[in-house]
């Protein structure tokens, strides 16, 4: 996997995690919901390159 796909992956989830705290705070169910969405999607983006990996080595 490349240093971009891993800085994307990264950032997705941060974002993620920022608008699921922020929706937390606010009582935003919304938001939190697409915090969570936004990390599963990074999850899975991460899981398909490690199995890209693994099968490079």
């Amino acid at each position: 996997m490349g240093l971009d796909d891993k800085i994307k992956n990264a950032a997705q989830d941060i974002a993620g995690k920022a608008k699921e705290a922020i929706g937390n705070v606010t009582d935003n169910d919304k938001l939190v919901a697409e915090g969570k969405a936004d990390q599963a999607k990074a999850d899975v983006k991460q899981a398909g390159e490690n199995v890209k990996d693994a099968f490079k080595n």
